[in-house]
């Protein structure tokens, strides 16, 4: 029996290891917190990413090696690679572990960006700034996820390049910095994709996603795009996925402006905002995750009708009252409730908008989240 290893053990390794029971996978996860959810569900090794020795214990008991999340150390996984199959490949993570890479690979292949500019002082700051312009977003080039490592610059509003460096400089020479040009788009979407070993390549339907203080709120596929936005995404994706020889689930985040797409980042992983594909498409993120690093057929990405992912962050809230409501499904990570932390989801999944709408109305009425399903509902109901 194949045993699948897992670096990280939150959510997502929880529910690749859920979706992996029906291939007759087994799993092991390693995570530096002995209480990582995945544990829940999969023999759990506690160690250090670069502890060699639990990087040894790891390897010894795998068939191959994947990640749940994209600050596993590269190096780490390099050392792994030279021992068991990992995926995606160390170099793919190493691109995405750093924000200034990222950009300058997006560049590369001829995926549009934003304008951006390396910062290694105060001095860099202050040239980067006058050349992007306000607003502007001063970031670290590592390590930061779901709005964290972000400081933005808006000198009318009191967010002077000052204050940004006041908040971040002292990362300058650790993890790095990289100012961003504000983009005011109209929406973001992304590009949910799986590339397998023998380069096949496929995409689920483009998904709009919203976003409150940085961390999404809520996913719906399809997107309402038109079919060259669509290609154009998808055609962007693609060319990321063959330069970097990845295989494996990822997400290309964009934004829209005008009709314009711009690249934001690249998760090197499943990801959240493809999650209402677990009972929303033909075959989940998850599980074609899976056929890939193991180098087993990919399967469909079509959809079934319409799906909407809501986000429960810091708590959950009342499972019955969303179970209540047909074609919605109920996720719960096992998580303690803390503000700010992903604890759950629930995808709604519907034959038709109309029908989509009307659940999300439900949902929301039910659970005093109004605002969170409004702007779905809107998108649904301009269709």
């Amino acid at each position: 029996m194949t045993t699948v290893g897992i670096l990280g053990g939150g959510q997502l390794a929880r529910m690749l290891a859920l979706s992996g029971a029906p291939l007759g996978l087994r799993f092991l996860v390693m995570d530096t917190e002995p209480d990582a959810c995945a544990g829940q569900f999969a023999p759990l090794l506690v160690g250090d990413y670069r502890d060699e020795r639990a990087l040894a214990e790891f390897a010894s008991r795998v068939d191959v090696a994947t990640f749940d999340f994209e600050n596993v150390p590269a190096e780490s996984a390099q050392w792994l690679s030279e021992r068991v199959p990992v995926f995606p490949n160390p170099r793919a993570l190493a691109v995405i572990q750093d924000r200034l890479a990222e950009k300058t690979l997006f560049r590369k292949v001829g995926v549009p960006v934003p304008e951006f500019a390396n910062v290694g002082s105060r001095e860099e700051l202050d040239a980067a700034v006058a050349r992007i312009g306000t607003p502007c977003i001063l970031k670290t080039r590592r390590l930061g996820y779901d709005g964290k490592g972000q400081f933005r610059i808006r000198p009318e509003t009191g967010a002077t390049a000052d204050a940004a460096w006041d908040a971040l400089g002292a990362q300058a020479q650790t993890v790095g910095l990289i100012l961003e040009a504000f983009v005011p788009f109209d929406r973001e979407v992304s590009v949910v994709a799986v590339r397998g070993r023998d380069g096949e390549f496929r995409t689920w339907p483009l998904t709009e996603n919203w976003h409150v203080d940085g961390v999404l709120s809520a996913s719906l596929a399809p997107a309402y795009a038109n079919d060259a936005l669509t290609a154009t995404a998808f055609d962007h994706a693609r060319r990321l996925a063959e330069e970097l020889d990845y295989v494996g689930v990822f997400a290309l985040e964009l934004f829209c402006r005008d009709g314009v797409l711009l690249a934001n980042e690249l998760a090197p992983r499943v990801h959240n905002s493809g999650h209402w594909s677990f009972e929303g498409a033909e075959t989940s993120q998850f599980q074609n995750h899976l056929r890939a690093v193991l180098g087993r057929p990919l399967g469909s990405t079509s959809m079934r009708g319409h799906a909407c992912m809501l986000n429960w962050i810091g708590e959950l809230p009342d499972a019955d009252a969303v179970l209540r409501v047909a074609g919605a499904h109920w996720h719960d990570y096992g998580k303690s409730p803390r503000p700010g932390r992903k604890v759950g989801h629930a995808t709604v999944r519907a034959d038709s908008p109309t029908e989509l709408a009307q659940s999300l109305q439900r949902i929301g009425a039910a659970l005093g989240r109004q605002t969170q399903v409004a702007p779905v509902i809107a998108r649904l109901s301009g269709a």
